[in-house]
């Protein structure tokens, strides 16, 4: 900041001079006490000394203004967004620093969260193996319990033994595809597209929704963190189509652009406005974990429209 105050000091001292100059090589002269013919000269002069002053000083504070919009819009989730400047300015110094600023927030911000989803993920196959080591081989034996009851029970008995035995049953699936959901094995034994695939039929077959699937074959070799980020975000944005969107169709697409990789969910549903809750935040904080865009805006058919951009050198594997 004292580089700026010496030129806004050296910026009015130079006019100040001007001025002086000026009117001591002019044939002006000021009468004391001014008259009146000599009010306008006064009025001019003041008033060129003050034109010239603002330009000067607009001219060397214009880039707090981009500053200014960058602080009242800044999110840290929105990587990249920085103070252009071209290192001569008079507010260079005070630009450099705040883009050092959010470099280093965005940095922790990025560890923090790959902590925190790197937890998430432990604890969501930490309860995926609980359900389905613990809870299911428990109901499994309680299905087996019920068939032998169903067996030896007599006739008025019979058929509230075989309504238990179908809860039983129908409590056993809903446990296997919920450890499906939250440890997705899939993906790590047969890849992102058979995981893709077989997401959107399971959500088809769920909630009734068609699901139109594109997804490219000759995709880059990814790292099991992208791989993981793609899934998810596919994953929670079926999640809140079957939740809020009462939609009839979904369109998934995954293809390679020249700079990376495009994951698309669009639908016909209600849409409206864009709430950031928890789901699109999670969304955005696994996007700048591997470098990618999150996009959610209206679609064209009235639903939503969410775009997930991965750049190339985040794709890559580091084999």
């Amino acid at each position: 900041m004292n580089s700026l105050f010496w030129r806004l000091f050296l910026i009015n001292g130079l006019l100040f001079v001007v001025g002086t100059l000026v009117l001591a090589v002019s044939p002006a002269t000021i009468s004391s006490p001014p008259l009146l013919t000599e009010i306008p000269i006064l009025v001019v002069g003041l008033a060129l000394i003050l034109t010239a002053n603002a330009m000067l000083v607009r001219a060397s504070l214009s880039r707090l203004d981009a500053l200014a919009s960058v602080m009242r819009r800044i999110d840290v989730l929105w990587t990249g967004d920085r103070v252009a400047t071209d290192g001569n300015h008079s507010v260079a110094e005070l630009i450099q620093a705040f883009n050092g600023m959010l470099d280093r927030l965005e940095s922790e911000q990025t560890t923090n969260s790959a902590r925190a989803l790197a937890a998430q993920e432990a604890e969501r196959q930490r309860i995926a193996r609980e359900l389905h080591d613990e809870i299911g081989q428990s109901l499994t034996v309680a299905l087996l319990g019920l068939k032998r009851v169903v067996d030896r029970a007599p006739d008025d008995l019979r058929e509230d033994a075989l309504i238990a035995q179908d809860a039983v049953r129908t409590s056993i699936d809903d446990v296997r595809q919920v450890a499906h959901r939250l440890r997705p094995g899939v993906l790590t034994d047969l890849g992102l597209q058979s995981a893709l695939a077989s997401l959107s039929t399971e959500f088809s077959q769920s909630s009734g929704v068609a699901v139109t699937r594109d997804i490219d074959a000759d995709l880059p070799e990814l790292t099991s963190d992208v791989e993981l980020v793609l899934y998810r975000v596919a994953q929670e944005c079926l999640t809140n189509v079957a939740r809020h969107a009462h939609a009839a169709t979904v369109e998934l697409t995954l293809a390679r652009t020249p700079t990376g990789l495009r994951l698309h969910v669009v639908d016909d549903g209600v849409g409206g406005s864009i709430r950031e809750g928890a789901g699109i935040r999670g969304m955005r904080e696994r996007a700048s974990l591997v470098g990618a865009r999150l996009r959610i805006a209206p679609s064209a058919s009235g639903g939503t429209d969410v775009c997930l951009l991965v750049p190339v050198q985040a794709g890559r594997s580091d084999t």
